[in-house]
């Protein structure tokens, strides 16, 4: 692991996939990939819980991770991957709100 990103959804990781992917010439591990991955669940749940987790068997192949659930842990996987640089991505407060309200979050709450 290369680069670890520290910053929430809506706030880039996206396009800052693709750059890393780009500059890094690897993949990079974004909160997609769990639609792809499923059997890493379990293994974000297991963190979630504070249980030991094994972070090669999720990051094996990837030299970068950004978005949820990465930025939830990067305090860990900087521990795990002590060379790796930490990177933040920002957005002002109100316009993170009003895009997180209209994406992210109507699919994480229930009504």
């Amino acid at each position: 692991m290369r680069v670890i990103g520290a910053g929430l959804g809506r706030t880039g990781t996206a396009s800052l996939k693709i750059a890393l992917e780009r500059l890094l010439g690897a993949p990079c591990y974004h909160m997609s990939e769990l639609f792809r991955r499923p059997d890493d669940i379990p293994i974000w749940h297991a963190a979630v819980r504070g249980e030991p987790v094994d972070w090669g068997t999720i990051f094996s192949g990837y030299d970068s991770a950004v978005d949820f659930p990465t930025a939830v842990f990067w305090e860990e996987l900087a521990d795990a991957y002590p060379d790796a640089l930490v990177l933040l991505s920002v957005r002002d407060a109100d316009s993170w709100w009003r895009s997180a309200r209209q994406t992210i979050l109507p699919a994480v709450t229930t009504p």
